[in-house]
């Protein structure tokens, strides 16, 4: 059964990972050491929280179980357990890659396989 993890990323810094072969994280994920990442569940609400408005957005699917001991689920809002990526992300291991649009509303259109 597949697990999959979600990124959201611009579509400048993803171009500039699929230069080099790997997405070594945007500049919140540097400042915090470990890439960000988030579960279904959760990722509609991170993007609410830090992408409110943002255009030029992909939403990056992986699968956890892909990423090995690297990925370490720890404690964040409310004591929730996110997924954080303590390595590059290797651009070959991606499930798929989708826009994440902003409706007519303002808030981001996410794909079906993630509602």
């Amino acid at each position: 059964m597949s697990s999959l993890i979600y990124k959201i990323v611009s579509e400048e810094l993803w171009a500039a990972a699929l230069k080099t072969g790997r997405f070594d994280g945007a500049p919140i994920d540097h400042q915090d050491g470990y890439i960000h990442l988030s579960s279904a569940g959760q990722v509609q609400e991170t993007a609410a929280r830090h992408f409110s408005g943002q255009r030029d957005l992909l939403l990056v699917a992986v699968e956890a179980d892909s990423l090995g001991e690297a990925l370490k689920w720890e404690p964040s809002r409310g004591g929730a357990l996110f997924p954080h990526l303590y390595a590059p992300l290797d651009v070959k291991g991606v499930a798929w890659i989708k826009p994440l649009p902003l409706g007519d509303d303002e808030v981001h259109v996410f794909p079906d396989e993630v509602l």
